[in-house]
């Protein structure tokens, strides 16, 4: 079913405002995942804090203009999902793991900064702690007694 003008220009506002607070995006191949495995990775990325969204090339490209993610709109070829962070290793992470299970979904690139990323890079941002690893990190080391 396609977009009325109304509909195209709701999603790429969406997706402007997801991006805009986003430190982080990739884009991944999801051609072959069924319904089943595209709602549990949804899922996953939802409870991770993670934007992610199936969306139309163009409509895509439209939304990162003039955003630091810019830089991908050559990467926006075929059927992609885009996800984006605040966290970067959250992002990288959540598709990652869900990759490892699923060949299906791949990876393509990402960018961080308005710089795309290598796939060496979203790996090692993947194995990162999330900020919410490091704060509990933190926060326990700051509790801990100190020692002498």
């Amino acid at each position: 079913m396609s977009l009325n003008i109304e509909q195209k220009k709701a999603v790429v506002s969406e997706v402007s405002e997801a991006i805009s607070g986003a430190e982080a995006a990739i884009l991944a191949e999801y051609r072959g995942l069924t319904v089943a495995q595209m709602t549990e990775l949804r899922s996953k990325a939802r409870e991770a804090g993670v934007f992610l969204r199936v969306v139309k090339n163009t409509l895509a490209k439209r939304a990162v203009e003039g955003s630091d993610f810019e830089c991908l709109q050559d990467q926006m070829v075929g059927p992609l999902a885009l996800a984006a962070s605040a966290d970067p290793a959250a992002v990288a992470k959540v598709l990652d793991e869900f990759a490892k299970n699923n060949d299906k979904l791949i990876i393509k690139t990402g960018a961080m900064g308005g710089v795309i990323m290598s796939e060496a890079q979203l790996k090692a941002l993947a194995k990162l702690p999330s900020r919410e690893e490091l704060l509990a990190t933190l926060l326990a080391t700051m509790n801990a007694p100190i020692q002498k």
